[in-house]
Protein backbone atom coordinates (compact mmCIF):
# COMPACT_ATOMS: atom_id res chain seq x y z
CA UNK A 1 0.00 0.00 0.00
CA UNK A 2 1.37 3.49 -1.20
CA UNK A 3 0.61 6.63 0.60
CA UNK A 4 -1.80 7.31 -1.88
CA UNK A 5 -4.12 4.44 -1.29
CA UNK A 6 -3.51 5.27 2.76
CA UNK A 7 -4.97 8.41 2.29
CA UNK A 8 -7.73 7.80 0.47
CA UNK A 9 -8.76 4.49 2.30
CA UNK A 10 -8.99 7.00 5.32
CA UNK A 11 -10.42 9.86 3.32
CA UNK A 12 -8.13 12.24 3.71
CA UNK A 13 -5.60 14.26 1.98
CA UNK A 14 -2.00 12.49 1.04
CA UNK A 15 -0.40 15.56 2.49
CA UNK A 16 -2.28 15.09 5.90
CA UNK A 17 -1.17 11.55 6.21
CA UNK A 18 2.59 12.12 5.21
CA UNK A 19 2.57 15.06 7.78
CA UNK A 20 1.40 12.58 10.65
CA UNK A 21 2.91 9.87 10.28
CA UNK A 22 5.95 12.19 10.25
CA UNK A 23 4.96 13.45 13.74
CA UNK A 24 4.17 17.31 12.48
CA UNK A 25 2.65 19.33 15.10
CA UNK A 26 0.32 21.05 13.14
CA UNK A 27 -1.88 17.51 13.09
CA UNK A 28 -3.86 16.79 16.04
CA UNK A 29 -3.13 13.71 18.29
CA UNK A 30 -6.59 12.05 17.24
CA UNK A 31 -6.01 12.06 13.56
CA UNK A 32 -2.43 11.18 14.32
CA UNK A 33 -3.28 8.55 15.93
CA UNK A 34 -5.68 7.30 13.55
CA UNK A 35 -3.32 7.34 10.70
CA UNK A 36 -0.73 5.42 12.70
CA UNK A 37 -3.01 2.51 13.20
CA UNK A 38 -4.14 2.25 10.10
CA UNK A 39 -0.81 2.56 8.70
CA UNK A 40 0.00 -0.56 10.87
CA UNK A 41 -2.90 -2.32 10.56
CA UNK A 42 -2.82 -2.17 6.80
CA UNK A 43 1.39 -2.40 6.40
CA UNK A 44 2.19 0.43 5.40
CA UNK A 45 5.81 1.46 4.69
CA UNK A 46 7.04 4.26 3.99
CA UNK A 47 9.14 5.55 0.58
CA UNK A 48 12.10 6.59 2.28
CA UNK A 49 13.38 8.83 -0.60
CA UNK A 50 10.40 10.73 -0.33
CA UNK A 51 10.36 10.91 3.06
CA UNK A 52 13.99 11.94 2.81
CA UNK A 53 12.67 14.81 0.30
CA UNK A 54 9.80 15.73 2.92
CA UNK A 55 11.45 15.78 6.18
CA UNK A 56 15.00 16.05 5.47
CA UNK A 57 15.39 12.58 7.66
CA UNK A 58 17.38 9.60 7.16
CA UNK A 59 16.38 7.56 9.77
CA UNK A 60 20.26 6.29 10.21
CA UNK A 61 22.82 6.74 12.40
CA UNK A 62 26.63 7.00 11.38
CA UNK A 63 29.51 5.72 12.99
CA UNK A 64 33.03 6.70 11.28
CA UNK A 65 35.74 4.58 12.62
CA UNK A 66 39.21 3.85 11.50
CA UNK A 67 39.46 -0.08 11.96
CA UNK A 68 42.22 -1.51 12.47
CA UNK A 69 42.14 -5.62 11.73
CA UNK A 70 41.73 -6.38 15.00
CA UNK A 71 38.58 -4.51 15.53
CA UNK A 72 36.60 -6.95 13.51
CA UNK A 73 37.61 -9.53 16.13
CA UNK A 74 36.63 -7.64 19.51
CA UNK A 75 34.18 -9.33 20.70
CA UNK A 76 33.60 -6.09 22.90
CA UNK A 77 33.20 -3.50 19.83
CA UNK A 78 30.97 -6.42 18.20
CA UNK A 79 28.63 -6.31 21.20
CA UNK A 80 28.47 -2.57 21.18
CA UNK A 81 27.69 -2.40 17.52
CA UNK A 82 25.05 -5.03 18.20
CA UNK A 83 22.92 -3.60 20.92
CA UNK A 84 23.07 0.48 19.06
CA UNK A 85 21.66 -1.75 16.02
CA UNK A 86 19.51 -3.72 18.12
CA UNK A 87 17.97 0.05 19.97
CA UNK A 88 18.17 1.84 16.67
CA UNK A 89 16.03 -0.99 15.00
CA UNK A 90 13.17 -0.47 17.75
CA UNK A 91 13.13 2.77 16.76
CA UNK A 92 12.63 1.99 12.74
CA UNK A 93 16.62 3.71 11.85
CA UNK A 94 19.52 2.05 10.77
CA UNK A 95 23.10 2.21 11.42
CA UNK A 96 25.48 3.36 8.71
CA UNK A 97 28.95 2.54 9.70
CA UNK A 98 31.79 4.36 7.56
CA UNK A 99 35.27 3.27 7.34
CA UNK A 100 38.14 6.54 7.47
CA UNK A 101 41.85 6.66 7.77
CA UNK A 102 43.01 8.00 10.56
CA UNK A 103 44.46 10.96 8.57
CA UNK A 104 41.90 12.28 7.03
CA UNK A 105 38.93 11.16 9.59
CA UNK A 106 38.28 15.01 10.05
CA UNK A 107 37.60 15.64 6.25
CA UNK A 108 35.22 12.23 6.43
CA UNK A 109 33.16 13.78 8.77
CA UNK A 110 32.74 17.04 6.87
CA UNK A 111 31.95 14.83 3.89
CA UNK A 112 28.74 13.32 5.85
CA UNK A 113 27.64 16.24 7.59
CA UNK A 114 27.46 18.30 5.12
CA UNK A 115 26.13 15.51 2.65
CA UNK A 116 23.14 14.88 4.87
CA UNK A 117 23.68 11.32 4.83
CA UNK A 118 22.98 10.36 8.43
CA UNK A 119 20.97 12.35 10.94
CA UNK A 120 23.19 11.70 14.11
CA UNK A 121 26.81 10.58 14.83
CA UNK A 122 28.05 8.19 17.31
CA UNK A 123 31.69 8.96 17.64
CA UNK A 124 33.80 6.66 19.32
CA UNK A 125 38.03 7.10 20.64
CA UNK A 126 37.28 10.37 22.20
CA UNK A 127 40.48 12.52 22.09
CA UNK A 128 41.48 14.85 24.79
CA UNK A 129 40.92 17.51 22.45
CA UNK A 130 38.98 16.37 19.92
CA UNK A 131 38.70 17.95 16.73
CA UNK A 132 35.69 16.31 15.57
CA UNK A 133 33.20 16.71 18.45
CA UNK A 134 34.20 20.59 17.52
CA UNK A 135 33.59 20.28 14.48
CA UNK A 136 29.88 18.56 14.93
CA UNK A 137 29.48 21.30 18.24
CA UNK A 138 30.31 24.19 15.77
CA UNK A 139 27.40 22.79 13.07
CA UNK A 140 24.93 22.35 15.74
CA UNK A 141 24.76 18.18 14.22
CA UNK A 142 23.60 15.95 17.21
CA UNK A 143 26.42 13.21 18.35
CA UNK A 144 26.96 11.23 21.01
CA UNK A 145 30.35 10.65 22.01
CA UNK A 146 31.43 7.07 23.23
CA UNK A 147 34.18 8.45 25.95
CA UNK A 148 34.22 11.89 27.30
CA UNK A 149 36.78 14.95 26.34
CA UNK A 150 37.67 18.62 26.41
CA UNK A 151 34.75 20.95 24.84
CA UNK A 152 33.37 24.04 25.82
CA UNK A 153 29.70 23.51 25.78
CA UNK A 154 27.81 20.39 27.09
CA UNK A 155 26.94 17.34 25.21
CA UNK A 156 25.96 14.02 25.10
CA UNK A 157 28.07 11.01 26.22
CA UNK A 158 28.88 7.45 27.24
CA UNK A 159 31.71 6.26 28.99
CA UNK A 160 33.44 4.16 31.73
CA UNK A 161 35.42 5.38 34.67
CA UNK A 162 38.84 5.02 33.16
CA UNK A 163 40.73 6.06 36.15
CA UNK A 164 38.54 4.23 38.71
CA UNK A 165 39.04 1.06 36.94
CA UNK A 166 42.55 1.56 36.34
CA UNK A 167 42.84 2.47 40.64
CA UNK A 168 40.95 -1.11 40.67
CA UNK A 169 44.59 -2.97 38.99
CA UNK A 170 47.15 -0.98 40.77
CA UNK A 171 44.94 -1.54 44.19
CA UNK A 172 45.20 -5.15 44.00
CA UNK A 173 48.43 -5.34 42.70
CA UNK A 174 49.96 -2.94 45.23
CA UNK A 175 47.86 -5.04 48.00
CA UNK A 176 49.61 -8.53 46.31
CA UNK A 177 53.03 -6.28 47.00
CA UNK A 178 54.03 -5.24 43.70
CA UNK A 179 56.27 -2.45 44.07
CA UNK A 180 57.32 -2.72 40.55
CA UNK A 181 53.80 -1.51 38.19
CA UNK A 182 54.79 -1.01 34.79
CA UNK A 183 52.08 0.78 32.31
CA UNK A 184 51.40 0.23 28.84
CA UNK A 185 49.08 2.52 27.39
CA UNK A 186 47.94 3.78 24.24
CA UNK A 187 48.31 7.09 23.08
CA UNK A 188 48.05 9.79 25.34
CA UNK A 189 46.27 12.22 23.07
CA UNK A 190 43.03 9.30 23.48
CA UNK A 191 40.89 10.28 26.62
CA UNK A 192 40.71 7.02 27.69
CA UNK A 193 44.38 6.88 27.82
CA UNK A 194 44.64 9.84 29.92
CA UNK A 195 42.24 8.67 32.08
CA UNK A 196 43.56 5.44 32.83
CA UNK A 197 47.34 7.00 33.34
CA UNK A 198 46.00 8.92 35.68
CA UNK A 199 44.36 6.31 37.67
CA UNK A 200 47.51 4.24 37.52
CA UNK A 201 49.25 7.65 39.09
CA UNK A 202 47.01 7.99 41.78
CA UNK A 203 47.07 4.84 42.74
CA UNK A 204 50.65 4.38 42.93
CA UNK A 205 50.68 7.62 45.40
CA UNK A 206 47.46 6.24 47.36
CA UNK A 207 50.03 3.00 47.99
CA UNK A 208 53.16 4.84 48.97
CA UNK A 209 55.06 3.38 45.70
CA UNK A 210 57.31 5.34 44.14
CA UNK A 211 56.57 6.40 40.20
CA UNK A 212 59.67 5.05 38.19
CA UNK A 213 58.73 7.26 34.97
CA UNK A 214 60.94 4.77 32.69
CA UNK A 215 57.59 2.39 33.74
CA UNK A 216 55.15 4.14 31.53
CA UNK A 217 55.11 3.28 27.84
CA UNK A 218 53.45 4.29 25.09
CA UNK A 219 52.84 1.10 23.39
CA UNK A 220 50.13 2.16 20.71
CA UNK A 221 46.70 0.62 19.59
CA UNK A 222 48.10 -2.41 17.65
CA UNK A 223 49.54 -5.97 18.66
CA UNK A 224 53.28 -5.34 17.35
CA UNK A 225 53.64 -1.81 19.60
CA UNK A 226 52.00 -4.23 22.43
CA UNK A 227 55.21 -6.24 21.78
CA UNK A 228 57.49 -3.48 21.32
CA UNK A 229 56.48 -1.81 24.53
CA UNK A 230 56.98 -5.37 26.90
CA UNK A 231 60.57 -5.43 25.30
CA UNK A 232 61.70 -2.21 26.09
CA UNK A 233 60.45 -2.65 29.70
CA UNK A 234 62.15 -6.09 30.41
CA UNK A 235 65.46 -4.45 28.37
CA UNK A 236 65.72 -2.36 31.49
CA UNK A 237 68.09 -2.91 34.29
CA UNK A 238 65.39 -3.15 36.83
CA UNK A 239 61.75 -4.80 35.27
CA UNK A 240 58.81 -4.60 36.55
CA UNK A 241 57.32 -7.15 38.42
CA UNK A 242 53.78 -6.67 36.93
CA UNK A 243 52.27 -4.76 33.91
CA UNK A 244 48.66 -2.78 33.53
CA UNK A 245 47.97 -3.02 29.82
CA UNK A 246 45.34 -0.27 29.35
CA UNK A 247 44.07 -1.83 26.21
CA UNK A 248 43.30 -4.98 24.99
CA UNK A 249 44.84 -4.52 21.15
CA UNK A 250 48.48 -3.85 22.43
CA UNK A 251 47.79 -6.64 25.44
CA UNK A 252 48.22 -9.75 22.43
CA UNK A 253 51.20 -8.49 21.44
CA UNK A 254 52.45 -7.80 25.29
CA UNK A 255 51.17 -11.46 25.67
CA UNK A 256 53.21 -13.00 22.34
CA UNK A 257 56.36 -11.05 23.81
CA UNK A 258 56.42 -12.77 27.04
CA UNK A 259 56.57 -16.04 25.60
CA UNK A 260 58.86 -15.49 23.24
CA UNK A 261 60.97 -14.13 26.14
CA UNK A 262 59.99 -17.04 28.21
CA UNK A 263 58.08 -15.69 31.00
CA UNK A 264 54.77 -17.32 32.67
CA UNK A 265 52.44 -14.48 32.99
CA UNK A 266 51.28 -14.94 36.71
CA UNK A 267 54.61 -16.92 37.63
CA UNK A 268 57.73 -14.75 36.54
CA UNK A 269 55.42 -11.40 35.94
CA UNK A 270 51.68 -10.34 36.47
CA UNK A 271 49.91 -8.55 34.36
CA UNK A 272 46.31 -7.54 34.35
CA UNK A 273 44.73 -6.08 30.92
CA UNK A 274 42.48 -3.21 30.41
CA UNK A 275 39.15 -4.68 28.76
CA UNK A 276 40.34 -8.55 29.09
CA UNK A 277 41.58 -10.62 25.82
CA UNK A 278 39.44 -13.08 23.71
CA UNK A 279 40.41 -16.75 24.19
CA UNK A 280 43.52 -16.20 22.43
CA UNK A 281 45.76 -17.76 24.60
CA UNK A 282 47.73 -21.44 23.38
CA UNK A 283 46.74 -22.96 26.71
CA UNK A 284 43.92 -22.88 29.69
CA UNK A 285 45.47 -19.34 31.23
CA UNK A 286 42.46 -16.62 31.65
CA UNK A 287 43.77 -13.16 31.98
CA UNK A 288 42.93 -10.77 34.71
CA UNK A 289 41.58 -8.13 33.32
CA UNK A 290 39.59 -4.47 34.31
CA UNK A 291 36.10 -5.36 32.32
CA UNK A 292 33.50 -3.15 30.69
CA UNK A 293 30.72 -5.13 31.76
CA UNK A 294 27.64 -5.71 29.33
CA UNK A 295 28.87 -4.14 26.19
CA UNK A 296 25.62 -5.07 24.37
CA UNK A 297 23.62 -3.00 26.91
CA UNK A 298 26.63 -0.19 26.60
CA UNK A 299 25.32 -0.10 22.86
CA UNK A 300 21.58 0.14 23.34
CA UNK A 301 22.19 2.95 26.18
CA UNK A 302 24.13 5.13 23.32
CA UNK A 303 21.78 4.79 20.73
CA UNK A 304 18.74 5.81 23.34
CA UNK A 305 21.24 8.98 24.23
CA UNK A 306 21.06 9.33 20.38
CA UNK A 307 17.56 8.94 20.40
CA UNK A 308 16.89 11.53 23.27
CA UNK A 309 19.31 14.13 21.51
CA UNK A 310 16.96 13.81 18.46
CA UNK A 311 13.99 14.67 20.25
CA UNK A 312 15.95 17.81 21.27
CA UNK A 313 16.88 16.48 25.14
CA UNK A 314 19.15 19.28 26.65
CA UNK A 315 22.88 17.15 26.13
CA UNK A 316 23.90 17.91 29.75
CA UNK A 317 20.91 15.28 30.40
CA UNK A 318 22.46 12.73 28.30
CA UNK A 319 25.66 11.68 30.24
CA UNK A 320 25.65 8.22 31.29
CA UNK A 321 29.02 6.89 33.55
CA UNK A 322 29.46 3.18 34.31
CA UNK A 323 31.76 1.20 36.22
CA UNK A 324 34.26 -1.25 35.66
CA UNK A 325 34.69 -4.50 37.63
CA UNK A 326 37.75 -6.50 37.65
CA UNK A 327 37.54 -10.02 36.81
CA UNK A 328 40.02 -12.58 38.40
CA UNK A 329 42.57 -14.84 36.21
CA UNK A 330 45.58 -16.26 36.59
CA UNK A 331 47.61 -13.71 35.43
CA UNK A 332 48.28 -11.73 38.78
CA UNK A 333 50.14 -12.95 42.19
CA UNK A 334 52.10 -11.70 44.70
CA UNK A 335 55.99 -11.41 43.07
CA UNK A 336 58.71 -14.05 43.91
CA UNK A 337 60.56 -11.75 45.74
CA UNK A 338 57.60 -10.21 47.91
Amino acid sequence: MNLRQLAAHLQLSPTTVSRALNGFPEVNAETRERVVEAAARLGYRANTVARRLATGKTDSIGIIYPFEPSDLGDPVFLDIIAGITERLGEAAMDLVIVSAAQENELETYQRVVSGGRVDGLIVARTQVSDARLQYLQEKNFPFVAHGRSDLAKPYAWFDYDNEYGMRIAVDRLTAQGHRHIALISAPLSMNFAAQRRMGYLVGLHAAGVQVEPEFMVQGGLSPAEGAAALNQLLALPQRPTAVVVDNNVSAVGVMNALRQSGLQPGRDISVIVFGGLPALLADSMTVSAIVQPQAREAGRTMAELMLGRLAGNPPQTLNRLWRPEFVCGSTDMAPATA
